[in-house]
């Protein structure tokens, strides 16, 4: 079952890269031609906004060079000095304004612009200063003078630098089409530009799709065969922890009975002998106090061995089974350490297979060991539970508890747990 979920997600794996490989071009493809109709309508609303900001600062200075001539006119028929002066000072303002507009004038790109606005600048001026000199020579003139004059100086450099403004603009209308022109074939060759893309990206795509769906079929034949290779070794490891744990075991198992057969029935032997010594010496009248020393270290040497005999390999479990083993080492915990236990147990049979038995007391007696060495706990509680297809153990302390620091190597973290 795990095998054929990997197969799958291998398989996904490699479908889901094909795709993301194809979305990227897809989207790439759309963000580059959205980008290129973008800049061609900014450039289109840049073009349209230069034109129509020079149309109306050419339309502005015409009319204050038409309202020039109109203060001209007016200071010839009204030469009083009041009025002069009046007139003279609108005109400078006039002037003023129109070479503003001149500077803010904004550069189209049409042919001989820069000549065309120079001469229109030299043309202002020529009209600004003849119409101050016909403001200074306005006093003592007749009307037929005025006529003359209006129509021989001051008509002719108007006409003049209207003329010059009117053909700008038209020019400019020329050059404004041009450019729409421009731009809008420049927007037909962007539109080309991405249908010729889409279509890369499509065939792009497509071809990802076949080499994506190739690299999978290799993957999963490539991945059986890792994941036989693999289950044969697991097996073989599993065989492999098997015999070592039994081979461990049944070393413990003859150790203990060593110990408790053997080193025991010694030790049994020589209490026994110091005991009929202590009583034959006391009956003689003499003192067995260095005896009883002897007995003590006896006494405790056939505690140790009977401890080592227990934790090697206790024989209740091989005769009363689980639980009871359990149940013993609790009290055990509680007796040394002052660690309040309780042991629980849910539809546990009397007897369990072997191994498992085995295993569950090894994980018992190396949690508890952690518990009294390390956890600093007041209490501590064991529960067996028998599910469906497997035992349930569960062991729980109030204690300070601890971090698996996965970044440390096994060694430097201990063999507890493992």
């Amino acid at each position: 079952m795990p095998h054929s979920r990997l197969e799958r997600w291998s398989f996904r794996a490699a479908l889901a890269s094909g795709f993301c490989v194809t979305l990227g071009l897809w989207l790439y493809t759309g963000y580059a031609f959205t980008q290129r109709i973008e800049q061609v309508r900014n450039q289109a609303e840049q073009v349209a906004t230069r034109y129509n900001r020079a149309q109306e600062l050419l339309s502005t200075v015409r009319a204050q060079v038409l309202l020039a001539s109109i203060r001209a006119r007016d200071a010839l028929l009204d030469p009083n000095p009041a009025s002069l002066a009046q007139h003279r000072y609108a005109i400078v303002e006039s002037a003023a304004m129109i070479e503003k507009l001149l500077d803010d004038y904004p550069a189209l790109g049409v042919p001989d612009e820069a000549a065309r606005m120079r001469a229109l600048r030299e043309e202002i001026q020529r009209f600004h200063t003849t119409s101050q000199q016909i403001i200074a020579e306005a006093v003592g003139r007749s009307p037929q003078q005025i006529r003359e004059v209006l129509n021989s100086m001051l008509v002719p450099r108007r006409e003049a630098a209207l003329a010059i403004s009117e053909e700008t603009a038209r020019l400019n209308r020329a050059g404004f089409i041009r450019q729409q022109t421009e731009i809008g074939e420049i927007h037909r060759i962007a539109e080309a530009e991405g249908r010729q893309r889409l279509g890369a990206a499509l065939v792009v795509g497509l071809g990802v799709l076949m080499l994506t769906s190739l690299y999978a079929s290799r993957l999963e034949s490539r991945l059986r065969a890792q994941m036989v290779r693999d289950a044969r070794l697991s097996l073989e490891l599993q065989q492999m922890a098997a015999k070592v744990l039994n081979a461990q075991e049944e070393e413990r198992r003859t150790i203990a009975r060593e110990l408790h057969d053997e080193v025991g029935q010694v030790l049994t032997a020589i209490r026994v002998e110091l005991d009929v010594a202590q009583h034959a010496i006391e009956a003689d009248g003499g003192s067995a106090k260095m005896l009883e020393e002897a007995q003590t270290i006896t006494d405790g040497a056939l505690q140790t061995v009977r401890n080592l005999s227990q934790l090697l390999h206790p024989s209740a479990l091989d005769d009363l089974g689980l639980a009871p083993v359990i149940d013993a080492a609790l009290r055990g915990l509680s007796r040394r350490s002052k660690i309040k236990t309780a042991f629980e147990q849910v539809e546990v049979p009397s007897r369990l297979p072997r191994e498992v038995e085995l295993a569950a007391y090894r994980i018992v007696q190396e949690a508890l060991n952690n518990v009294a060495k390390h956890a600093q706990a007041t209490e501590c509680r064991v529960r067996l539970t028998k599910l469906h297809d497997r035992l349930l153990l569960e062991i729980e302390d109030n204690g300070v508890g601890f971090f698996d620091d996965t970044d440390r190597p096994i060694m430097a973290r201990g063999l507890g747990l493992v």
